[in-house]
């Protein structure tokens, strides 16, 4: 299997072929690249985690696994591949929300000043639903998209009790998903090529999967009181 650098390199080149697409117009492009963004970061992680001999995070792996199907699913058009695109990221938020947690997040977001980070989400959430509130009604996606605001703002939040690069990707991935929402809302639009979206997007996941990858040290072998192997039968 290549070593986590190449597979590294590899997810920054298609990032970039992506962006290029999406700025060019090319929907074969997009089509093409677009698929390989996730399952090249969840072979980065699998492969740096067994290079320093500890397990990847199945949670992790999983939410990877959603997001690929949400890519996929939100490569067609129409309300139907709108809705399965955003069950499958939900399902990856909660994946995330999931490991985060275990990672101790919960208790580190009750303590300042993480204490504040969850509430500035949380203020955010509303303020931001509330803007969007009648275009998304309009569009019928009103309920839905206010139940994943809130998976989503969570993600966040509890992405930031695990260091500020898990926690910058976590913001960076409110951020590509607000202005999804904004789009669908017909609230705004942001001037240029449509790629902060994917920028955003692919970012965020980057940071996240890199800043949890990297996390603590593996334990070593425990040895004996001489420093020694463990005498055998």
């Amino acid at each position: 299997m290549p070593s986590s650098r190449t597979i590294l390199t590899a997810f920054v080149v298609a990032t970039a072929a992506n962006l290029l697409a999406n700025a060019t117009g090319s929907d074969l492009g997009v089509l093409l690249s677009k698929p390989l963004l996730m399952p090249l970061l969840a072979a980065y992680l699998w492969r740096a985690a067994a290079d320093r001999g500890v397990p990847a995070t199945r949670l992790v792996l999983a939410a990877l696994a959603f997001s690929t199907g949400g890519d996929v699913a939100l490569l067609g058009d129409g309300t139907a591949a709108f809705l399965t695109g955003m069950a499958l990221f939900l399902a990856a938020h909660l994946c995330y929300i999931a490991a985060f947690t275990r990672g101790g997040a919960a208790a580190a977001l009750l303590r300042p000043p993480l204490v504040a980070v969850g509430v500035a989400y949380a203020v955010l959430t509303v303020a931001a639903l509330a803007w969007m509130w009648g275009g998304l009604t309009d569009a019928g996606l009103a309920v839905p998209v206010a139940g994943y605001a809130v998976a989503l703002a969570t993600m966040a939040a509890t992405a930031a009790a695990h260091g500020w690069r898990v926690g910058l990707g976590g913001a960076l991935f409110l951020v590509s998903d607000l202005l999804i929402a904004t789009g669908v809302a017909e609230v705004a639009t942001l001037p240029g090529p449509p790629i902060w979206v994917m920028a955003t997007y692919a970012a965020g996941q980057a940071l996240i999967v890199t800043g949890w990858a990297a996390r603590g040290t593996p334990h070593p072998a425990p040895l004996t009181p001489a420093g020694a192997p463990a005498a055998t039968r």
